[in-house]
Order: structure tokens, then sequence, then C-alpha cells
């Protein structure tokens, strides 16, 4: 008994490239998703340092260091972001104290290279605070509060991430109050 093999034949005349074609919109999709993921997560992880430090220089100042060596402790601890290279970034550490329901500059220390200037105010001039709302019940009469602001520049790594500037701000902020 003889046996008899079947062969069969596909048909794949026309289809040839079929599946490459459904894959790139795939493929467009998950490069896009992934260029976007990438910037993002590490502005986050940018945002998450600087939040850290801003809490250590405002700690350290409010233990009796001077704002010289809490700031050079906080750009010491932010070494990975390098804020005092080139443009990269700027430290602020400001004592303001309350006189009389006043709030009054009283130091200032900054280091960084970045065109930023502090948002609670300057040490020359009228030496007048700008405090947030929520803030401007914490110094009591005659007390002093510290405030640690940093500045950091962010630059995206992606293609996608400098085609959408908007999404991510080229100036990252933190600042803590102690």
């Amino acid at each position: 008994m003889e046996s008899v093999a079947c062969k069969q034949t596909l048909e794949t005349t026309g289809e040839r490239g079929q599946a490459l074609l459904e894959l790139m919109p795939v493929m467009v999709l998950l490069l896009t998703l992934t260029c976007a993921v990438l910037d993002f997560s590490r502005a986050l992880w940018q945002v998450q340092v600087i939040t850290g430090l801003t809490r250590e220089g405002s700690n350290l100042a409010s233990r009796n260091t001077s704002l010289a060596d809490s700031t050079t402790a906080v750009v010491n601890d932010g070494a990975v972001l390098k804020l005092t290279t080139a443009t990269n970034g700027k430290v602020i550490i400001t004592s303001v104290q309350n006189v009389n329901g006043n709030f009054v500059i009283t130091g200032q220390y900054s280091v960084g290279n970045l065109s930023a200037n502090s948002r609670v105010g300057m040490f020359s001039g009228n030496k007048k605070a700008t405090l947030p709302a929520t803030a401007t019940t914490i110094p009591q009469p005659g007390d002093t509060v510290y405030v640690t602001e940093i500045f950091s520049s962010f630059s995206p790594i992606t293609p996608l991430g400098t085609f959408v500037k908007n999404a991510i701000p080229l100036t990252l902020y933190d600042v803590a109050y102690f």
C-alpha cells in the first residue's frame, strides 16, 4: 500500500509584506510612547531629586548651619544634577524673619549659573519677602523661616521631547519652607 502525500500550497500572491505593513503603525505608536515615557520619567526623577534637596537645605539651615554651608551641602548631594556647572541650575537659600508682622529677608546665599531669581525676594534693596498665603502664619513675630529654592534645567533626550516643548518645562523648580 502506497501512501499518498498531500501537498497543499498556499496562495500568497499579492499578500507579501502585508504583515509588515500592519506592524508599521503599531511600531510607530510604540516608539512614540517609549520616547514620551523616557522623557517624562527623567523629568519626574529630577523633580524628586530637587524636592529632597530643597528639604535638606531648609532642614540644615533651620538647625543653625550657615546659609553658605547649607547651600554647599545641597550642591554636593545634588552632584548628579550638576547644579553649578554651565547653566544647569541654581540653589538659593533665604532666611526670612517676621518683624512685627512684616516678612524681612535677613540673609540669602545662592550658587549656580542658571538665570533665575528667587521668588521670595532679594537680599538687596528693600529686603521685603514674599511668602505664599499658606506660609504666612508659619513664622511667629521674631521667628525665622528658612526657604530653599532650586531651579534645575531639564533637557529632553528623545526627539519627541524636543518636538513637544510645552509638555515638560525646561526649568524645573521646587521650594521648601522650614
